[in-house]
């Protein structure tokens, strides 16, 4: 029985739109070129980290977002960064009685803004503050240690990266959802390794609460 969800961030409650073409703005590339390269990048199933390597072989991404930070240019999250589901889709399952987190591979900077936002979650930190990132099995045991949950198989985790998200959940013990939006969750919505191991693939938050009532 489910009795806590837990969230990634990146294109599953946060539209990395802004924050990818920041990126394109920064190291001079057009961001359709940036985007084209990144969606190559993601199709063949690597690291979208791997996509700065294109344009500058041995891009230091710790360097640079230091820098960025301190042209002004950093990390900025803001509700309109949000999908329109989002803050309904997550008060709706607390009021079912779940426990409601939020667990993804970001930086310590983007808890605190998504602390910030004030989200009606009851956790939210980031593999930057954990020292522990997906796909790794430790990040997993502490999404479900963070929960009151007593076994994994009572956690759902709700990603849109086949990868990071649904395989490694899995593997784990976690009951999984691939939400098909952004390009991963829609490249990967059918893939066999999604077949297998998402208990449920979703368009929305808003499909959550039927569910997880119904299950």
């Amino acid at each position: 029985m489910v009795t806590a969800v837990v969230f990634d961030v990146g294109e599953t409650l946060l539209d990395d739109s802004r924050e990818w073409g920041a990126w394109a703005d920064w190291i001079g590339v057009p961001r359709h070129t940036f985007s084209t390269v990144l969606g190559a990048v993601t199709a063949a199933g690597r690291d979208n980290a791997e996509t700065f390597q294109y344009f500058r072989p041995g891009f230091d991404m710790a360097r640079e977002r230091r820098l960025r930070e301190e042209a002004g240019l950093g990390e900025r999250i803001e509700d309109g960064d949000l999908y329109p589901d989002v803050r309904t889709g997550l008060a709706r399952l607390r009021e079912l009685g779940l426990w409601v987190g939020i667990a993804g591979n970001q930086t310590s900077r983007a808890a605190e803004l998504l602390r910030g936002l004030e989200l009606p979650v009851d956790g939210v930190v980031t593999s930057g503050e954990w020292g522990v990132a997906k796909p790794a099995p430790e990040f997993f045991e502490r999404v479900v240690k963070m929960t009151p949950a007593t076994v994994a198989g009572d956690v759902l985790y709700v990603g849109d990266h086949r990868d990071n998200d649904v395989v490694a959940a899995k593997a784990f013990g976690l009951r999984t959802a691939l939400i098909r939006r952004g390009p991963w969750g829609y490249l990967w919505a059918d893939d066999p390794l999604v077949r297998r191991d998402a208990d449920w693939v979703i368009d929305s938050l808003h499909d959550l609460p039927e569910l997880l009532t119904t299950r």
